[in-house]
């Protein structure tokens, strides 16, 4: 049996017929064991993304984005991480209780990953056709030439100019926007079900970051994949996300929309995040910035742990951890799809 058709063999059975959501993660809980104590890096985190579904996973460094990213690609360094519970289901499977093999197998063939430093994540004593060349060698097992001529291809696909000619070039000799390329051209290779672009655009001036999130809002229409786009830059999100999650110390805050989220936020770390954008009507004034810094993970506040830097706060939010609210309308009537952990996000959304 092949590489490929094994890989098929580990989905089919629970895959076949399968109609829920592509990816869903729940209650997902990771940790790291560190000099300093435990740092408690996701704390029960829950999303899900169906297929041709774009999620935007919104929050400042530390938060608890990429590391979430790394669990569902299985690329956790374990020690010192850990995952002491939670589910991580692809197409209804379950991949924590999955062998290294089988999850390996689903790595680049079925889930695959775009890193945010294109330079540091590809090879630079090798080309990036050989690195494309790569994916095509060891999981279908095609012969040098035949992979040289898929690498071509694909980086026709992503639009590198005289892809042919530069298919023996090393990584240093491509700009940034073109190195990212090459890494969306690498994650696409194999056709996966999902994508997941870890600060994609980090770096690049703004005219390359548009020509970035462009390609791969085109790629995932020609596809059909789930992506899951993890930023803290939220003008990046707001043209090619279908809803966004928050994260704020290892949990999710808020969930929306995209369009609500920026109409009503509904949490007071999101309006923080959205007031510290800045706006062409606001010429002159200075620029909002949230107070405080980010909490120690390994000593996490009690209650709402941005309530040291919430300018709602009160002893409640000192207290008593909020849950994932459903948020409603004045009327009572619910959102679809809008959640808040704040105890007092009617204030925040309705004002």
């Amino acid at each position: 049996m092949s590489i490929i058709d094994k890989t098929d063999a580990v989905l089919e059975p629970s895959a076949k017929g399968f109609d829920g959501p592509l990816l869903e993660v729940r209650d997902l809980h990771v940790e790291f064991h560190t000099r300093d104590g435990v740092a408690k890096a996701v704390n029960g985190v829950n999303y899900s993304v169906d297929a041709g579904e774009t999620l935007a996973v919104l929050g400042e460094s530390g938060s608890g984005k990429s590391v979430t990213a790394q669990a569902v690609m299985g690329i956790l360094d374990m020690p010192p991480g850990r995952i002491p519970q939670g589910e991580i289901k692809f197409r209804g499977q379950d991949m924590l209780k999955m062998s290294e093999e089988e999850r390996r197998r689903i790595r680049g063939r079925k889930i695959a990953m775009i890193f945010q430093d294109a330079l540091s994540s590809l090879n630079p004593v090798l080309s990036v056709g050989y690195q494309l060349g790569e994916m095509y060698r060891v999981h279908q097992g095609l012969s040098k030439k035949d992979a040289k001529r898929k690498a071509i291809e694909m980086m026709d696909r992503v639009k590198i100019p005289a892809a042919a000619a530069r298919v023996s070039d090393y990584p240093h000799q491509f700009s940034g926007g073109m190195r990212q390329r090459i890494m969306i051209a690498m994650a696409l290779a194999l056709e996966p079900d999902l994508i997941i672009a870890d600060e994609p655009t980090t770096a690049l001036d703004v005219t390359v970051q548009a020509q970035v999130m462009d390609l791969l809002a085109e790629l995932q229409r020609e596809y059909h994949m789930g992506l899951i786009l993890i930023t803290h830059d939220l003008g990046v999100v707001a043209d090619v996300a279908d809803k966004i999650a928050v994260m704020y110390a290892g949990r999710i805050v808020e969930q929306a929309p995209v369009h609500e989220l920026y109409k009503r936020p509904a949490h007071p770390y999101t309006k923080g995040l959205l007031d510290s954008i800045p706006r062409l009507d606001q010429k002159g004034q200075e620029l909002y910035a949230i107070k405080g810094l980010p909490p120690n993970l390994t000593r996490i506040p009690s209650g709402c742990a941005f309530n040291p830097r919430c300018p709602k706060a009160q002893d409640v939010c000192r207290t008593d951890i909020p849950p994932l609210h459903p948020v409603t309308e004045q009327d009572g009537t619910e959102l679809v799809g809008r959640a808040s952990a704040c105890h007092f996000w009617k204030e925040t959304i309705h004002g």
